[in-house]
């Protein structure tokens, strides 16, 4: 079962977009971790508030990662940007799911055909 890591930052005022740009520099390095995936997510009603999140096979491969000499510089480089503390907190992915563009574009319904519910 997947590990997954969800780590919620909050930036300081003011300096949304320079934390935007950090966090962008930084989640990609996951990967080289072990990491099976990774995102940022930035929210649109708080544009302060970021959502990092990465998917790694094991605790032990995460550690690495937010422990590294490379994330542990980019916290001390970056930290005038986000608030403390950072608390991240570790999932298990129980159920998942996506579609490649092509093949969502063309298992649309019609809009004239998502009515109704779900019993038919």
């Amino acid at each position: 079962m997947a590990a997954v890591v969800h780590i919620p930052w909050y930036a300081t005022v003011a300096r949304g977009d320079k934390l935007e740009a950090a966090l962008a520099e930084i989640a990609p390095l996951a990967i080289r971790f072990g990491a099976k995936s990774y995102a940022l997510y930035r929210y649109n009603d708080d544009r302060y508030k970021f959502l990092q999140v990465a998917e790694f096979e094991s605790k032990g491969d995460w550690e690495r990662y937010w422990e590294s000499p490379d994330f542990i510089d980019w916290r001390i480089r970056n930290s005038t940007y986000y608030q403390v503390p950072v608390v991240y907190g570790m999932t298990d992915l129980v159920v998942g799911g996506s579609l490649e563009a092509e093949l969502a574009r063309s298992a649309r319904v019609p809009a004239a055909e998502a009515t109704g519910d779900l019993a038919g």
